[in-house]
C-alpha cells in the first residue's frame, strides 16, 4: 500500500504541472510592469508570513505532549488559541481599519515571534499564554494582509481583474509549496539534525522577522476609516450595521463560516479516519499530498478567473457541491464496506478511498481561497474590511472551539456528516449570492433602458 501515497502525490505532481505549463494566453491576464513588483514583493511577504505559520503547524501537539500534558491540557491549550482569536483577535484585528493595516501587519509579526518564544517554556501557565498571542496573530493573519493588499491594489490604479491574480498566486504559494517545503524543512530540523520539537518554532521566528523587515522597509500605510471621531465601538456597530443591511454581506459571512468550520474540523478527523484500527500511515507524506492537492486548486481557480466571461459566484456552486460529497465519504463508505478488527498494519482499502477523497476536498480548499478573497473584495466595504472579516471569523472560532470540546462525544461518521451537510447549506446560500449579484447587475440596465424610453417620450 506504501506504493499508492507515491501514486496519489505523483499524479497530483503531474497534474499540477500540466495546468502550469499549459496556460495559454486565455488563461493568462496581461499586466503591466509595475504592477508584476507590487504582486512580487506583497507574495514574497505573504510566503514568509505563511512559512512561519506553517512550520509550527505539526509540532504544536508533539511540544506539548513532550512536555509531559495530556490529552486534556492539550485540547484546553487549542480552545484557548481559537477563544482568543474570537475575543481578543476581533479587537485587535479590527484597529488595523482606524490604526493602519501595515501597522497590524507588523503587529502580526511581533505577536507570532512572541508566542514562539514561549514554547521554550514547559510550564502551562507561560504555554496558555503562548497560544493566546498565537490566537490574536491568526485573526491578523486572514484580514490585515489581505486589507492592505486590497487597498493598495486600488490606491496604485490597477485593474480589479489583476486583483484576482494575486489572490490565486497567494495560495499556490503560501497555503500550497511553501506548506510543503515547511513540513520538509521542519522534518530536517528536528529528525535530521536532532535539534529537537522546539527547532520549528525558532526557524518560524526567523522567517517573520525577515517578513516583518521587509514590511517595514517597502509596504506604505493605508486606511479603511482613520476619522478620529470614530472609536473602536462605533466600528463595530458600523460593522454589525453593514453585515445586516447588506445580504451580499452577510451571505458571504454565513458561507465562510460554513465552510472553514468543516475544513478546520476535518484538520482534525481526517487522521482517526484514515488509521480507525491504529495503521501505520506517513502524517507528513499524506499532508504533502493534501497540499499538492490544494495547489491544485489554486491552480484551476487561477484559470477561471482569469476569465471575465465566468463568474466566482457561479462556479463556486459547484466547488461547494462536491467539497460536500467528498467529506459524506466516509459516512458512505462506512455503511457499504465492513469495518475490520485488524489492528495495525498499513493504510486499508476503505483508507485508499477515503484518502482520495479527502484530496479532493482539499482541491476544493484550493479553489475556495482565492475566490472568497476575490469576493469578499467585490461585496466588503473598504472603510470597514478588516473589522467585517474578524467578524466573519466570530462563529467559526466558536464552532471550533465546540467541536474541539466534543470532539469524541460523537463518532467520526458523525462529524463528517455534520461538515458535509454545513457544506451542502454553503452551496444554497451561494446560489442565493449569485442571484442577488445577477439581479443587482441587470438593474442599472434597465434603468438606462427606462432614461432611453423617458427620453424619447420627452422628445
Amino acid at each position: 500500500m506504501e506504493v499508492f501515497y507515491f501514486l496519489v502525490f505523483g499524479g497530483l505532481a503531474a497534474v499540477v504541472a500540466a495546468l502550469e505549463l499549459s496556460k495559454t494566453s486565455k488563461d493568462r491576464i496581461n499586466t503591466s510592469t509595475a504592477f508584476t513588483s507590487f504582486k512580487n514583493n506583497y507574495l514574497l511577504v505573504y510566503s514568509l508570513m505563511m512559512a512561519g505559520d506553517w512550520l509550527q503547524g505539526p509540532y504544536v501537539y508533539y511540544l506539548y505532549s513532550q512536555y509531559g500534558f495530556g490529552k486534556g491540557d492539550i485540547g484546553q491549550l487549542f480552545i484557548a488559541g481559537f477563544g482568543s482569536s474570537m475575543l481578543f483577535g476581533t479587537i485587535v484585528g479590527s484597529l488595523a481599519d482606524k490604526q493602519g493595516r501595515k501597522r497590524a501587519c507588523v503587529t502580526y509579526c511581533i505577536t507570532y515571534i512572541l508566542s514562539c518564544i514561549t514554547k521554550h517554556s514547559p510550564q502551562y501557565k507561560i504555554l496558555m499564554l503562548g497560544r493566546i498571542l498565537g490566537g490574536i496573530a491568526t485573526s491578523l493573519l486572514f484580514s490585515a494582509f489581505e486589507s492592505w493588499l486590497v487597498a493598495e491594489h486600488n490606491k496604485r490604479g490597477f485593474e480589479q481583474q489583476w486583483l484576482s491574480l494575486t489572490f490565486s498566486k497567494a495560495i499556490f504559494l503560501g497555503n500550497g509549496l511553501i506548506a510543503i517545503l515547511s513540513g520538509l524543512f521542519g522534518n530536517v530540523l528536528v529528525d535530521t539534525l536532532g535539534l529537537g520539537p522546539v527547532a520549528p518554532f525558532d526557524a518560524a521566528a526567523c522567517f517573520l522577522a525577515i517578513g516583518m523587515a521587509i514590511i517595514l522597509s517597502s509596504w506604505t500605510e493605508n486606511y479603511g476609516d482613520p476619522s478620529e471621531s470614530k472609536n473602536l465601538l462605533t466600528q463595530f456597530k458600523g460593522a454589525a450595521v453593514a453585515i445586516a443591511s447588506d445580504e451580499k454581506i452577510a451571505l458571504l459571512g454565513a458561507i465562510q463560516s460554513l465552510f472553514e468550520g468543516s475544513m478546520y474540523t476535518f484538520v482534525f478527523l481526517w487522521t482517526p479516519a484514515l488509521s480507525p484500527n491504529e495503521e501505520e500511515i506517513p502524517h507528513g507524506f499524506i499532508f504533502a499530498n493534501f497540499m499538492l492537492a490544494s495547489m491544485l486548486g489554486s491552480s484551476i481557480a487561477s484559470r477561471l478567473m482569469a476569465r471575465s466571461s465566468t463568474r466566482v459566484e457561479s462556479y463556486m456552486q459547484i466547488v461547494f457541491t462536491i467539497s460536500s460529497a467528498s467529506l459524506l465519504l466516509p459516512t458512505v463508505i462506512n455503511f457499504l464496506v465492513a469495518p475490520s478488527d485488524v489492528k495495525g498494519g498499513s493504510i486499508s482499502f476503505k483508507g485508499c478511498i477515503q484518502l482520495l477523497g479527502f484530496c479532493t476536498f482539499e482541491a476544493c480548499v484550493g479553489i475556495f481561497w482565492p475566490s472568497i478573497m476575490k469576493m469578499r473584495s467585490q461585496y466588503i466595504p473598504e472603510e470597514a474590511r478588516s473589522t467585517i472579516m474578524n467578524f466573519f471569523r466570530i462563529p467559526l472560532n466558536i464552532f471550533v472551539c465546540i467541536v474541539l470540546y466534543n470532539v469524541n462525544a460523537f463518532p467520526i461518521t458523525v462529524m463528517f456528516g455534520m461538515c458535509s451537510i454545513f457544506l451542502f447549506v454553503a452551496t444554497l446560500l451561494q446560489r442565493r449570492l449569485m442571484v442577488i449579484s445577477e439581479s443587482q447587475r441587470s438593474r442599472p440596465q434597465d434603468w438606462k433602458e427606462r432614461d432611453t424610453e423617458a427620453e424619447s417620450l420627452n422628445i
